[in-house]
């Protein structure tokens, strides 16, 4: 084989296919679908034509969500399931196969969120946000593979977090989810880019959709939440949720591989990238002098909604909780789900 041979060859094999962006009439499972970032991607996706299919833990949230996209005119169906539940994937898909008899684009969204010291963060509470925001993403992607690696088409988008490049404090277990979820979302990539299965990896900065009121908190919760509740409410910090949704359809539509959202996160990605032990030495810092201190001794998981006490942190978090009032984030999960999901997954069914 000659070298213009070897060279037309491998610009073939590296040059991008024509994206097809036409996603009309196409089948969409959303996990994590009832609230926040997930319900509007299902909201973005029903616009653009797709047929919905929305799975959470709790039958409630999905009802409602359901009823609110059924009101725009899309066709939703919803089933409940819990992603940290290998078994229970494995029912849902075929369950949702069965609905619409394929699905052509998987969103991995369903997650949780714990903030808090790293003395503080047990072994369970790793074990917990692992089986839900990195095994949850597994579960339901090889579920999917089989029926788009035999039709050769197809397009996974796997929401991670800027936290899944970077590592931030009080975040840890967070942290060591997504970057877990990014390593199998990009590998992923690279063995299915021959079998016409797109896999697009989205990680968010911070965005202002009320995850915060959801979100768990250690250590001294109540300082905890200030910070990460603020963070996640102004606009200088935070991105609008609802133009993240629609960055995050357009990526799936023109099978980008992948996507970083707000200018804040693009920028610490690559200050960490370029520059890792001045990044390093700024974390360092921040923790030191801005987060809460630990407490020195251990305290149970607190929901972000049983903080929100004080008038002025509801008056500084006023956009952020506007946003999870828009989106679905109150009521929240029922106590049941709450209580399951503190307790680690050794409380799961």
């Amino acid at each position: 084989m000659d070298v213009v041979t070897i060279k037309t060859r491998l610009a073939g094999w590296l040059a991008r296919p024509k994206p097809d962006t036409n996603i009309a009439g196409q089948v969409a499972l959303i996990t994590g679908g009832s609230r926040g970032l997930g319900w509007l991607i299902a909201r973005e996706l029903g616009q653009a034509g797709c047929k919905l299919v929305l799975t959470a833990r709790d039958e409630a949230e999905l009802n409602r969500a359901k009823q609110a996209l059924g009101k725009l005119g899309y066709e939703v169906m919803t089933l409940v399931c819990d992603v940290a539940d290998r078994i229970a994937v494995e029912k849902m898909v075929v369950h949702a196969t069965a609905l619409f008899g394929r699905i052509d684009i998987l969103v991995n969204d369903a997650g949780i969120i714990q903030v808090g010291p790293a003395q503080q963060m047990t072994i369970e509470d790793f074990e917990s946000i692992m089986a839900v925001d990195f095994w949850g993403t597994v579960y339901t992607t090889l579920a999917v593979l089989p029926q788009m690696r035999q039709r050769q088409s197809g397009r996974i988008v796997n929401i991670t977090s800027i936290a899944g490049k970077v590592s931030i404090p009080h975040l840890l277990p967070y942290s060591a989810a997504k970057f877990a979820a990014t390593g199998f979302s990009q590998g992923l990539r690279a063995e299915l880019r021959r079998e016409g299965i797109s896999v697009t990896t989205i990680l968010p900065g911070v965005l202002r959709n009320g995850s915060a009121f959801n979100a768990f908190f250690k250590g001294d919760p109540e300082k905890e939440y200030g910070w990460f509740g603020l963070t996640s409410s102004l606009p200088l910090l935070s991105m609008q949720a609802e133009r993240a949704a629609a960055q995050i359809v357009e990526a799936i539509k023109i099978r980008k591989p992948e996507k970083i959202l707000s200018l804040q996160a693009v920028l610490l990605a690559r200050f960490n990238g370029l520059l890792p032990d001045t990044a390093a030495r700024v974390f360092a810092l921040a923790n030191r002098l801005g987060l809460p201190a630990d407490q020195n001794q251990s305290s149970p998981l607190k929901r972000g909604m049983e903080l929100q006490k004080s008038p002025l942190l509801k008056t500084v978090t006023g956009l952020g909780e506007a946003a999870a009032r828009r989106f679905g984030q109150f009521p929240g999960p029922s106590k049941e789900i709450v209580d399951k999901t503190k307790a680690g997954p050794a409380a799961k069914v």
